[in-house]
């Protein structure tokens, strides 16, 4: 079996990685590329104990469990899953069964990298090298994780919408089965998803056996299914790109119609009341008027298209991969923890400050980005030597420079960066 470098190199991304998947349409299976330090089954448990956790402390939080039992979503389920007694010295499966009820069961978690710094930071590292290597998903990547012993996957055989990876897991291998959208349509007579008994269809799929530390990739518009006779775990990484429709009917258009109709005084045309409208002349003479001012609307529109678009593309890219790549999530559970343990008190002369991966900070014309967030601080306070080093992953010692420390306190109240006690400090909690 090929031995590959961790995390993948450039020459994976733009030689191997096209090579395989004929130029990213096919599925491949690179056998053994993820290691067990950068992701675990042990890692999707926690985070989902996590989600427990938070679940008894009232928290709102992004990442969401749902269970199934066989192709049946068992909302009625949840509720004790979330509430049980852990699963402590005891196996997850029997404790899974026992609460479900049945023998065979799925869990899947979404947004599983708001709960897991352990995955964000390991499949981010995965991640980072495939935006660098291949490119940016506008929407940035997800973790989906799916947990259980299940027969088959609970969605059944379906279409991907997006390109993704599927990191396996274990303890146990996973069966895994793709039709290309053309091959399936002549198959099944159709493109919806197939359910209850598609024994006969496995046969006619392009079959891959998956192993701990396996990545699938499923490129869009392809049918898959998993199954499998025992329990393991497995985390999809889909790659949100987005309809070039969707954002500009979501973001660019709204801000540009927005700031050409915003409310100008009572003495600008478009501010001006409709006038009475004559009751013999009909409807007609109201649409002209309307469509005259709407016409000249959208001429105007048209020049600032340019301007939006671009203020919209730095805006989200700097976002997406500030966030290590992630999509941009409110209650970000990992995040919210990791910006109440940076203490600002902290923040002093001699102290120790780094990134948690697999953060990124940018500082550019624009402002300055950590986490996803859009920091309102002095860029002047940030030496560009400061900014790579603590993007290489270094530690850096704060200055005796009010400027300097108290960017680095707004930074750390975006739960992007961690702070050490320098030893004199230490050396006082002590005594």
């Amino acid at each position: 079996m090929k031995t590959y470098t961790w995390p993948p190199g450039p020459d994976f991304w733009t030689g191997e990685f096209p090579a395989h998947t004929t130029t990213r349409t096919t599925p491949y299976l690179f056998k053994g590329i993820i290691p067990e330090a950068a992701a675990c089954s042990d890692d999707v448990l926690a985070g989902f104990e996590t989600i427990r956790r938070a679940h008894a402390a009232h928290l709102d939080i992004k990442a969401k469990a749902r269970v199934y039992v066989g192709e049946d979503r068992r909302d009625d389920l949840l509720p004790a899953v979330l509430t049980a007694p852990a699963w402590d010295g005891a196996s997850f499966v029997p404790w899974m069964q026992d609460l479900v009820g049945a023998e065979r069961f799925s869990l899947v978690i979404n947004n599983l990298e708001t709960v897991s710094p352990a995955l964000a930071a390991g499949l981010g590292a995965f991640l980072r090298t495939l935006v660098d290597g291949w490119g940016f998903p506008l929407g940035g990547a997800e973790q989906v994780a799916f947990a259980g012993n299940y027969a088959g996957t609970a969605f059944g055989v379906h279409e991907g919408y997006e390109d993704a990876f599927l990191i396996h897991l274990g303890p146990n291998p996973k069966n895994f089965y793709t039709w290309p959208a053309d091959e399936y349509e002549k198959l099944t007579g159709g493109k919806d998803p197939l359910y209850g008994d598609y024994q006969w269809l496995l046969e006619h799929g392009e079959h891959f056996v998956l192993e701990p530390g396996d990545a699938l990739f499923l490129p869009r518009r392809v049918f898959h299914v998993g199954t499998q006779d025992q329990f393991s775990v497995s985390v999809a990484i889909p790659l949100y790109t987005y309809p070039h429709a969707a954002i500009l009917r979501q973001h660019i258009i709204p801000d540009v119609l927005a700031s050409l109709l915003a409310d100008r005084g009572p003495d600008d045309a478009l501010s001006e009341p409709s006038p009475m409208a004559a009751a013999a002349a009909g409807s007609a003479p109201v649409a002209e008027q309307l469509a005259g001012l709407g016409r000249n609307l959208l001429l105007a529109a048209a020049d600032r298209v340019t301007d939006a678009a671009e203020r919209h593309a730095r805006q989200r890219w700097h976002t997406v991969l500030s966030n290590g790549g992630w999509e941009l999530s409110e209650n970000d559970l990992a995040r919210r923890d990791a910006a109440a343990a940076f203490d600002p008190r902290q923040a002093t002369p001699g102290a120790a400050v780094s990134l948690i991966a697999p953060y990124q900070l940018f500082v550019t014309d624009d402002g300055v980005f950590l986490r996803g967030f859009e920091i309102d601080l002095d860029v002047t306070s940030l030496g560009q030597d400061t900014v790579a080093a603590l993007n290489a992953g270094e530690s850096i010692t704060l200055p005796a420079d009010d400027a300097v420390l108290a960017a680095i306190c707004t930074l750390g109240a975006t739960g992007g960066l961690r702070i050490a006690i320098h030893p004199t400090d230490q050396e006082e909690s002590a005594s």
